[in-house]
C-alpha cells in the first residue's frame, strides 16, 4: 500500500513541476496591461500573482494543515497578511529591493521549514519544542511580502506619489482576494480530509511532499540566479548557432535526386 502511495506522490510531483517552473513572474504582457489599464488591473494582477504563487500557497497550506478551529485559521492568516502587507507596501514605496531569485529562494526555505515543523522535526532531530508559530508566521510573512514587492517593482508605478500608493494598495487588495480564494479551497479540502481515516496515515507523507516541493523550488530559484549572475557562462555561442543554421539550410537545398542514376 505504501509503495502505491509513494508512486502516486511521484506522479503528482512530476505533474506539477512544470507549473512551479512558470510560477508568478511579471511578464511583458503584464507590464503593458498595467500601462494601458487602471487600478483594477493592479487588483487583478495581485490576485493572479497570489493564485499562481505556489511558494506562498504551499507555505499557507503548511500553516493551516493542523489548524482545526476556524478562529485559529483566521488568527494565523491575519498575522501572515499583516507581515506581508508591511514589507510589500514600505519596500515598494522606499524602493528597497534585492535579486528576486534569491528572495524567492528564501521563501522556498519557508515552505521546507513548515513541512519539517509539521512532521515534528524539531522534536525528533533537535529534542526541542517548535519555535512560536505565531512569531514564525509573522516573520515569514515579512519575507513573503518582500518577495511580492520585488515583483511589483518590475511594473510601471509612475512618478506621482499618490498614484504609486494607490497602485501598491490595489495590488495588495488583489493579493488578499487571491489569498482568500485559495484559503477557502484549502480549508474546505483539509476539513473534509480530517474526518477520514487516511488523514492520520498520510499527513506525514503530505508534509514530506511539502518539504520536497520546497527543495525543488529552492534549487529552481538558485538555478535562475545562477543564470542571471553568470550569464556569460550560459550564453549560447552565437557564431556556432549561426553556422549550424547555415549548414541546415544547405542540407535542405541539397537535391538527393542528382545522385540517382
Amino acid at each position: 500500500m505504501y509503495q502505491n502511495v509513494r508512486r502516486w506522490w511521484v506522479a503528482v510531483a512530476l505533474a506539477i513541476m512544470p507549473l512551479f517552473a512558470i510560477a508568478h513572474g511579471i511578464s511583458e504582457a503584464d507590464r503593458q496591461r498595467m500601462l494601458d489599464g487602471g487600478y483594477v488591473e493592479y487588483i487583478g494582477l495581485g490576485a493572479s500573482h497570489m493564485l499562481t504563487g505556489y511558494d506562498h500557497l504551499l507555505f499557507l497550506f503548511g500553516v493551516i494543515f493542523f489548524l482545526s478551529k476556524f478562529g485559529e485559521v483566521i488568527k494565523f492568516v491575519t498575522v501572515f497578511t499583516v507581515g506581508h502587507s508591511i514589507t510589500l507596501t514600505f519596500a515598494t514605496l522606499m524602493g528597497i529591493t534585492w535579486n528576486y531569485w534569491l528572495v524567492d529562494a528564501l521563501i522556498a526555505i519557508s515552505v521546507i521549514y513548515k513541512g519539517f515543523d509539521n512532521n515534528g522535526g524539531f522534536q525528533k532531530h533537535f529534542q526541542m519544542e517548535s519555535p512560536n508559530l505565531l512569531k514564525v508566521v509573522f516573520l515569514f510573512g515579512l519575507l513573503h511580502g518582500f518577495g511580492l514587492s520585488t515583483r511589483l517593482q518590475q511594473l510601471p508605478l509612475g512618478d506621482d506619489q499618490v498614484e504609486i500608493i494607490m497602485r501598491i494598495l490595489s495590488f495588495n487588495v488583489g493579493v488578499e482576494l487571491g489569498q482568500i480564494a485559495a484559503l477557502v479551497a484549502m480549508v474546505a479540502v483539509l476539513s473534509l480530509w480530517r474526518h477520514t481515516e487516511s488523514f492520520k496515515r498520510f499527513s506525514y507523507v503530505a508534509n514530506l511532499g511539502l518539504i520536497f516541493a520546497g527543495v525543488y523550488l529552492l534549487f529552481m530559484q538558485l538555478h535562475g540566479y545562477q543564470h542571471d549572475a553568470m550569464a556569460e557562462d550560459f550564453r549560447f555561442p552565437t557564431e556556432e548557432h549561426r553556422h549550424m543554421h547555415e549548414d541546415m539550410a544547405i542540407e535542405k537545398t541539397f537535391d538527393s535526386s542528382r545522385n540517382e542514376l
